[in-house]
């Protein structure tokens, strides 16, 4: 019987060490993947540790076109992000576990203002503000996840 492909990332994820249960030292380490939605693919840094997931894209001076940083939680559920100490603006996509996006933001640099996810997601997906929508991707589309060794 094949797994269903939230199954399978969960499992890839265990397999890689991006779980919650990893040792105290791997945990700020991260691994890469690449986000695909439609004809575009974004590399992305991938933060699945409570301690990834809180420094996020803090301090960074900017994005390159076509990167960006996925967030991964263990559990479906809204999610909310801000930008303090984070320099560039940027667009966030927020993706539940069926792979689908649920809510795209755009988000200013360096506010406290929560970014809330209109719908519970899995994954969050942040890149330079304007990127979905030069590309034409919308609430509804679906993405595929490759996660690589980190």
């Amino acid at each position: 019987m094949k797994l269903p492909r939230v199954a399978t990332i969960t499992l890839s994820l265990a397999i890689m060490g991006l779980g919650a249960n990893q040792a105290s030292g791997a945990q700020n380490r991260r691994a890469d993947g690449l986000v695909i939605i439609g004809s575009d693919t974004v590399r992305v840094e991938i933060a699945s540790t409570p301690a990834q997931r809180e420094e996020g894209l803090k301090y960074r001076e900017e994005i390159s076109d076509g990167t960006g940083m996925l967030f991964v939680f263990q559990a479906e559920s809204v999610h909310s992000f801000w930008m303090m100490d984070t320099y560039v603006a940027l667009d966030i996509a927020f993706i539940d576990a069926k792979f689908r996006i649920v809510d795209i933001q755009q988000m200013e640099p360096l506010t406290t203002d929560l970014h809330t996810s209109a719908r519970p997601a899995m994954f969050a997906l942040e890149v330079r503000k304007g990127w979905f929508e030069e590309r034409g991707v919308r609430v509804g589309d679906g993405v595929e996840l490759i996660f690589s060794g980190g």
